[in-house]
């Protein structure tokens, strides 16, 4: 896949999409929120065949979407994936980790680590897209991880695993 970024003064952002079966998706990031989606066919990137414009919040629900964050297929155990250096990742809090039973504000995961908490995946299946400093991590939960990928080893290894190497 080929991405181009390109910024359109007084817009916002576009950035055009060649996937690997060489069809083009154009999305249009304005500045007020608002996201424009374009689609083109493989043999003719010049006129779209179709569009749609979503608010920032369809916006959000749809990469969630896409992204793995509301649905992970049974098959993937672990799911990650890198973009210039920033890797998202899932990994399940281990039984008697650090980080049990504690907020991510309490374990300054963003300050320290660098690394930012994208959703909590409960084991009563609910989700959490977005927390806060105030939610609470507890064991079991799949915490769904964004940074460096030398970062985000070192967060998993000091507050969310046990140490032991079982799971």
């Amino acid at each position: 896949m080929n991405i181009r970024e390109s910024e359109l003064p007084g817009i916002g952002r576009k950035f055009e999409i060649i996937t690997n079966n060489k069809e083009k998706i154009v999305i249009i990031v304005h500045d007020d929120g608002r996201r424009e989606m374009y689609y083109y066919e493989d043999s003719n990137h010049e006129e779209s065949i179709s569009s749609t414009t979503l608010n920032d919040s369809e916006a959000r629900n749809l990469a969630a979407i896409l992204g793995g964050m509301i649905y992970k297929p049974q098959t993937l155990e672990t799911i990650e994936m890198a973009f210039d250096g920033l890797v998202i990742e899932w990994f399940k809090v281990e039984p008697n980790s650090p980080a049990i039973r504690k907020n991510i504000g309490e374990l300054e995961i963003r300050n320290k680590y660098n690394v930012t908490v994208i959703a909590i995946l409960k084991k009563n299946m609910k989700k959490i897209l977005n927390p806060g400093p105030e939610s609470l991590i507890d064991e079991g939960d799949t915490l769904v991880l964004s940074g460096e990928r030398k970062e985000l080893k070192t967060l998993i290894s000091e507050l969310l695993s046990n140490g032991r190497g079982d799971t």
